[in-house]
């Protein structure tokens, strides 16, 4: 289908655009922005007017929960909460039951999500057998099946010969090892932030040590071996001063946070809500403007939905023993938008420097593709045609029965969010769209 989208605000980071433009789709990739290319003829004209036209998303953690985890969540309901949250693309973690540590299983979900037709789906792979942290996987065999990285989920590897030894494999072969730094000691089984706030609810705590001293450990097997990493879910701002220096002295290191935790603080576990129940937990006010601040500066490289669906059964007990985990995918886009709101349109504006907004979208789009290394994330000629509409200013209330995802516990359930998904279109074929003309 060839597609005009006309006079829509235009932001494509990765090229420095942003102004009113029009964008043109043939055969599934861009064939042109602003004036059309010679002969061509649109099959539909959409009018933008108002809307952001973007790149689609780029989300380095969604949790689809198949296989094994289907009465959490399906491969239908979640991918089409990605496409209505503007998602086209995400990367999805290999603690799967049972985990993807064999071909088979990522090829198997590999033909699942294509056959749904809607946003492309890029596993990563288990960095050990099993995710139990003693052998390692094949990870040619893994990376031949459509892994785009390798990954412990939340399983920390407790033997640092071990995780050398996956490091070595990994550089050999160029490969991207996915860590979530927690030490495999300290804090486990923790429930929330250490601080005074875990201690009056009497819940157990995890401190920004058992962050930091996985930092440190990685870091020293970086320089070992060279290896490329990419750190997750980054909570504390100590976590964040070794990952600046880290960065600093030249180390191959990148790193994301979770949108949850770019807004919200301990506080808002409030009297025990278990939609606040997250790992990482919620940490301080001064960990949360950290967060806000690296977005900034480019300390932190991209935000992420860290969708984790969970049910009903997991969700509603008491907050120590409820599930971790919330719905994100369609929060993602308004929780970026939020964070431009909040916090990047309040810092001092430098002449060229790009507007609040599209800071807000490369964080979601070309820097995320980056550091997954996809093709995607921008809207140049000959890209694979992922783009979103979005209105800007819409403003809606975030309501549970209305979401798409199967999971429906989030902690925002109640607020009221702007930036709203008018249209999805992936490899050039419109995957969800309301009130277009």
């Amino acid at each position: 289908m060839k597609l005009h989208i006309k006079n829509g605000r235009l932001i494509d980071p990765a090229n420095g655009i942003d102004g009113v433009s029009d964008l043109f789709i043939d055969g599934g990739v861009v064939a042109a922005t602003g004036a059309a290319p010679a002969g061509f003829t649109a099959d539909r004209v959409i009018d933008a007017s108002g809307l952001v036209v973007a790149p689609g998303l780029v989300d380095l953690s969604a949790r689809l929960r198949e296989p094994g985890y289907e009465y959490k969540a399906t491969l239908e309901s979640e991918m089409q909460a990605a496409v209505q949250g503007g998602v086209t693309s995400l990367i999805c973690p290999p603690d799967t039951d049972p985990v993807l540590d064999e071909p088979g299983l990522v090829e198997m979900l590999k033909y699942r999500a294509r056959n749904l037709n809607q946003a492309h789906v890029h596993p990563l792979g288990a960095l050990t057998m099993g995710l139990k942290g003693v052998a390692l996987t094949e990870m040619a065999e893994l990376t031949e099946a459509g892994c785009i990285g390798f990954a412990q989920a939340e399983e920390a590897i407790a033997d640092t010969n071990v995780l050398l030894r996956a490091m070595q494999y990994a550089k050999t072969f160029e490969y991207t090892v996915w860590l979530r730094p927690q030490d495999a000691h300290i804090g486990r089984g923790g429930i929330a932030h250490s601080g005074p706030l875990a201690s009056r609810l009497g819940l157990s705590g995890v401190p920004v040590m058992s962050e930091t001293i996985a930092l440190h450990t990685i870091f020293e097997l970086v320089r070992s071996t060279g290896a490329r990493v990419h750190l997750c879910r980054i909570s504390s701002a100590a976590g964040l001063e070794l990952i600046r220096a880290a960065k600093k002295e030249g180390l191959p290191v990148t790193c994301d946070v979770g949108a949850h935790h770019v807004h919200m603080t301990d506080a808002d576990i409030g009297f025990f809500d278990s939609k606040a129940r997250v790992s990482p937990p919620f940490r301080s006010q001064r960990d949360r403007e950290a967060i806000r601040a690296g977005l900034f500066d480019g300390t932190v490289d991209a935000m992420c939905s860290d969708h984790t669906p969970v049910d009903d059964d997991e969700k509603l007990l008491p907050f120590a023993e409820a599930s971790p985990g919330a719905t994100g995918l369609e929060l993602l886009l308004s929780l970026a938008l939020k964070w431009a709101d909040d916090y990047a349109a309040g810092q001092h504006a430098q002449a060229g420097a790009p507007s609040p907004l599209s800071r807000a979208i490369a964080r979601i789009t070309v820097d995320a593709a980056r550091v997954a290394g996809l093709k995607a994330g921008t809207l140049s000629a000959g890209a694979v045609a992922d783009v979103v509409l979005f209105d800007a200013g819409a403003r809606w209330k975030v309501e549970a029965a209305a979401l798409a995802s199967q999971g429906k516990h989030t902690p925002f359930v109640g607020y009221e969010l702007t930036g709203q998904v008018r249209a999805t279109i992936v490899a050039g074929h419109i995957a969800y769209e309301r009130k277009l003309s």
